[in-house]
């Protein structure tokens, strides 16, 4: 019989970094980290940051080291060996088909007339990934509705992401390849490794989650993701027929709720139960 193994994909702010305004169980992170030490669990980071800034909310928060790391909203997917971040050369060279020629300064250019959009930091931007802000009492659908028309006229083939950054209260906008999305980045991977699809799980909390959480993708949304969020995703992933591939983690007592870290482990005790006891099995011994 083949022994089970794990391919973990979580998001890092407000999923495994406990930035939000919730509180954080005393001992998530202590036990994430364990559980990502096992020989038979692959972790990997997804998320909107920066390689360097993972990098950095890695050291600061006390995070484990992933096996790989799918950056910039799913534009940049790294493996990690010995210390050393290598991109997947392959993955970029999917992704730029969709934009057909177009470079990020060009599509700059094509939504300068957009006055309400603010260009997020040089930080934030990468070749596949045109960032920005967008205050929240302005009326997002329309003006990504005139974002899609520029885009389309021109020929280019996008994803455009909305997430709020919650302690800032700002919007915040991505302009990407069509498919350099997390969730295709999440499905990408799976292929290379040849993970089965039980054998995924991914986690999240917010906006820009939602094409993964509403997937066939099992999927762990964090007890401190915004009811807005949460509604959101239960309706979308009923829609998508996939409603069972969803799991909202729980605040189960005042010590053990699901936020953070903690939600993310229930998840993997929900969607893969051997994990589950295997670990308390350790823990006990």
């Amino acid at each position: 019989m083949t022994e089970p193994r794990l391919l973990l994909c979580t998001d890092m702010d407000r999923t495994v970094i406990p930035n939000g305004f919730q509180p954080e169980p005393a001992s998530a992170r202590r036990e994430f980290n364990q559980f990502c030490q096992r020989p038979d669990v692959k972790l990997a980071y997804v998320t909107g940051r920066h390689v360097s800034l993972v990098k950095r909310a890695i050291k600061n928060y006390a995070l484990p080291l992933p096996d790989y790391a799918i950056t910039d909203v799913g534009t940049k997917i790294y493996q990690i060996a010995k210390g050393s971040w290598q991109q997947m050369a392959d993955w970029e060279a999917e992704i730029d088909q969709d934009w057909h020629g177009h470079t990020h300064a060009q599509l700059k250019t094509l939504l300068k007339p957009i006055s309400e959009l603010r260009l997020q930091e040089s930080s934030k931007q990468n070749t596949h990934k045109l960032s920005y802000y967008l205050p929240l009492y302005l009326e997002k659908d329309t003006i990504i509705a005139r974002i899609e028309a520029f885009l389309n006229e021109a020929g280019i083939e996008a994803s455009i992401l909305w997430s709020v950054d919650e302690p800032k209260n700002i919007g915040l906008l991505d302009v990407l390849p069509k498919h350099a999305t997390k969730l295709h980045a999440i499905e990408f991977l799976q292929q290379k490794l040849a993970y089965a699809d039980e054998e995924v799980i991914f986690a999240g909390d917010s906006g820009n989650d939602l094409p993964v959480l509403t997937s066939a993708v099992q999927s762990v949304l964090v007890a401190n993701a915004s009811d807005e969020i949460k509604k959101a995703a239960l309706q979308l992933s009923q829609h998508n027929g996939h409603g069972d591939a969803l799991y909202l983690a729980q605040n189960e007592a005042r010590n053990n709720n699901g936020n953070y870290s903690a939600g993310v482990l229930q998840g993997v005790a929900h969607f893969a139960p051997a994990f589950a006891h295997k670990a308390n099995t350790e823990k006990l011994s």
